[in-house]
């Protein structure tokens, strides 16, 4: 009866300050409006009307005519590209760079979480995670010229091996240096979110699995893992629904003319048509098909994942 009576009344609490709340925000909507417009302008301006430039991939788009005044084209774009002798080339590219670089890519940060949730001493930690941090402040730009001095036939690489080597002139090398260096990149800041959710584990439980016996694969199976699931599942859903969206710059700043047959990807090759070319129909065009395709896989990884998860998704 005393437990009954304690969950109904702090229900009724709890009913009493969101009423509060709501009508504190009715006698002050003047303030959020103040606040809430600039982002919600922003938002429009900056993100939905820009949307209209999607026409451009249906016309034969000219600067000086505009958007309303160029030539309707209809899918002419869409159809030239997918019947391009080169159309399977870039897709297989930038699908073995996107997968491969899932495959490898997406465990590091989890990995590097676990490890950093052994590491008891705070300061120890602390100087571990600035190190694994420190990459991802670096410049794209100056990442590919670290990369490409590294890797140059008289670089540091070829020094430790004895060659002469030239590794970006190398068609087959390029995959392995595009992911490698992301990795090194983007794993130690990645693993932040993933070394915050591992900070609801429960202690308790952690206790009593080293109690019982169990080992470290075991505690992370049984404790760590749950606490950071969810977590996890929403972050690969997001990497799926990007794959087809390689980042351009590091693309472009390791490209060389010898490994273009690997290095060649849809967003480089949306740059060249587009900018250097002046073809703006067409390069909007590609641009359109790699978002559909990012979009369906999203929303269908979405779907998989909540089947396997008792209807748990990202939406």
């Amino acid at each position: 009866m005393t437990n009954a009576t304690t969950a109904g009344s702090k229900a009724n609490e709890g009913g009493g300050k969101f009423r509060n709340t709501m009508l504190y925000v009715r006698q002050h909507w003047q303030l959020y409006v103040l606040f809430i417009m600039p982002a919600f302008l922003m938002t429009i301006i900056f993100r939905y009307i820009p949307m209209g430039g999607v026409l451009i991939a249906f016309e034969e788009y000219n600067p000086f005519r505009g958007i309303l005044g160029s030539q309707w084209v209809g899918l002419a774009h869409f159809q030239r590209f997918l019947s391009s002798p080169d159309f399977m080339r870039y897709l297989t590219n930038t699908l073995k760079l996107s997968v491969f670089g899932l495959l490898w890519g997406f465990p590091a940060p989890i990995l590097l979480a676990f490890l950093l949730n052994r590491v008891l001493s705070t300061k120890l930690k602390q100087k571990i995670q600035l190190i694994l941090y420190m990459p991802n402040f670096i410049s794209v730009i100056v990442l590919c010229g670290i990369v490409r001095i590294l890797l140059s036939p008289t670089g540091l690489i070829n020094m430790a091996l004895g060659t002469n080597w030239n590794f970006m002139t190398m068609p087959a090398a390029f995959r392995t240096i595009y992911i490698a260096s992301g990795i090194w990149q983007g794993a130690g800041w990645g693993s932040i979110i993933y070394t915050a959710a591992l900070s609801n584990a429960s202690t308790d439980l952690k206790e009593a699995a080293v109690i019982d016996g169990a080992n470290i694969i075991q505690q992370i199976k049984a404790v760590e893992w749950p606490a950071i699931k969810d977590t996890v599942l929403i972050q690969f859903i997001m990497s799926v629904g990007n794959i087809m969206s390689v980042g351009f710059e590091k693309a472009y700043a390791l490209q060389t003319d010898l490994n273009l047959a690997s290095s060649e990807i849809i967003s480089t090759y949306v740059y060249k048509v587009g900018l250097l070319d002046g073809n703006y129909g067409f390069s909007t065009a590609v641009g359109l098909f790699n978002t559909v395709i990012n979009v369906i896989l999203l929303i269908s990884m979405n779907e998989i994942v909540k089947r396997m998860n008792d209807g748990k998704g990202m939406y």
